[in-house]
């Protein structure tokens, strides 16, 4: 009789001799999913034992299906959304599956302020021929560059997209069913709390973030619109999958609890890309994350135009303590005749940008530029401490060089001079969990150390 109901579940015809039992299902179902404990002891018993196990398997499908219906349902909504027709499927070593979408059809598309928009497919302006890039540099002192520093993307070992399209990591089902909330699904946590004083991003408002500890480098003052950095590639313990460990480059502007920002660089982020891999990364906000922004493609912003990056993408090598150290070279650069915010990857990719549209007072400039690292938990600030780590998860060591590093920082203002800056200002939010040290005495360029492994014997 039970098989008879499940087949009424599926649509299928139900002889008229059945229709009584059907008014029945819903207490059956109840009186079942009681008596189990009962009914399996019997079945364990007895020659039906076979049997009963298959009823009670299909009484747990019914049931799963009923109570977790609406909410598949609303997830796999999300997630036909976040997917795009495939013109080529490829399959990397590491799980990642990177599907080779149309330029014309990205995410990007779906944001209402962008419906119209026109692709820009190359900068104005081609910021590697600037002089103080590495590249220039080694021509100049009669260098090559070391072939054994460039980091790269696990997925290319598989394949490639053609011209034409954009590669977009795919977004896989057991992430997103993890995900706490689907409408904030690749979007940072609000960075402050409503209590807080409007303030601006100076040293004194970052003790106001939320569940975040930051170690960085901070310019401010002037209308910056580039930011650059070479940042060393880390693999830091991230200790539950609610947590994050990231390095970027940074711009911002805007009040502490309305600001516009944009950055780029490396992520570990379990909750957004399924493990604990260190992963290419770009994100935007126009209002502190509160309701906008997110990394990467997972929500409509970002417009991409290389066919070489993915991201979300794992990267390779990754630095190790008595390995060579591996860096990224991020660039973030507005283009002055269309206002995009470009992104750069390795003094040689021009990944895509974020159009004006998007933001507000960031549609022209930026306050204020920070490099360094962050760190998300909801046990920072008070013991027990997480065990996430920032950068290496060293403490900043000059000497050795074994923690995390930004090097050749660069800002472009209104001179119009890619530089670095003439005020900066190092801080840690917690200095006995994650410490920064900034160095520029001896050294013809400054460099900044940052990182530490957070729960410590300082950090309880």
């Amino acid at each position: 009789m039970l098989l008879v109901h499940l087949l009424a579940l599926q649509g299928a015809a139900v002889p008229p001799k059945h229709h009584a039992a059907m008014v029945e299902l819903p207490n059956k179902l109840f009186q079942f999913c009681v008596e189990q404990p009962k009914l399996r002891r019997e079945f364990f018993m007895g020659k039906r034992f076979l049997l009963g196990m298959l009823v009670v398997t299909l009484i747990v499908i019914v049931c799963g299906a009923v109570e977790g219906g609406s909410l598949s349902k609303q997830k796999s909504l999300r997630m036909n959304s976040l997917r795009k027709q495939a013109i080529k499927s490829i399959r990397s070593e590491d799980g990642d599956i990177i599907d080779c979408v149309s330029i014309y059809d990205q995410p990007a598309f779906d944001h209402p302020a962008l419906r119209n928009h026109t692709i820009q497919l190359a900068p104005t302006y081609d910021p590697t021929i600037d002089e103080h890039s590495k590249k220039a540099t080694a021509e100049r002192e009669g260098k090559e560059e070391k072939n054994s520093m460039v980091v790269k993307q696990t997925w290319r070992k598989s394949g490639s997209c053609p011209e034409g399209t954009i590669p977009i990591r795919r977004i896989q089902k057991h992430v997103l069913l993890k995900a706490e909330s689907i409408e904030r699904y690749g979007r940072k946590k609000p960075m402050f709390s409503q209590e807080n004083a409007q303030l601006p991003f100076t040293r004194s408002s970052h003790t106001l973030l939320t569940n975040r500890s930051k170690a960085f480098l901070l310019t401010a003052g002037n209308n910056y619109n580039a930011a650059k950095g070479d940042i060393k590639v880390c693999n830091p313990r991230v200790e539950f999958d609610d947590e994050y460990s990231t390095s970027q480059v940074a711009l911002l502007t805007g009040p502490y609890y309305n600001f516009e920002a944009i950055e780029s660089g490396w992520a570990v982020n379990p909750g957004v890309y399924g493990d604990r891999q260190t992963r290419l990364f770009v994100y935007w906000t126009a209002d502190a994350s509160e309701k906008t922004g997110c990394f990467d493609l997972t929500c409509p912003g970002f417009v991409q135009t290389s066919n070489e990056i993915a991201l979300g993408s794992a990267i390779y090598p990754i630095s190790t303590p008595n390995g060579l150290p591996y860096e990224i070279i991020m660039f973030l650069f507005r283009d002055f005749k269309t206002d995009n915010w470009w992104v750069q990857y390795g003094e040689s990719i021009n990944i895509g940008y974020w159009p004006p549209e998007l933001f507000s007072a960031l549609s022209h400039t930026a306050e204020t530029v920070q490099w360094g690292g962050e760190v998300y938990s909801t046990k920072i600030g008070r013991p027990p401490h997480t065990r996430t780590a920032m950068g290496s998860g060293r403490f900043p060591d000059f000497i050795s060089g074994t923690s995390g590093w930004v090097k050749r920082m660069r800002v472009r203002d209104n001179s119009m001079v890619l530089m670095f800056p003439g005020w900066v200002e190092h801080y840690s939010d917690e200095y006995d969990c994650y410490d920064v040290d900034f160095i520029r005495d001896y050294l013809d360029d400054p460099e900044l150390y940052y990182g530490g492994p957070g729960k410590n014997p300082r950090c309880p």
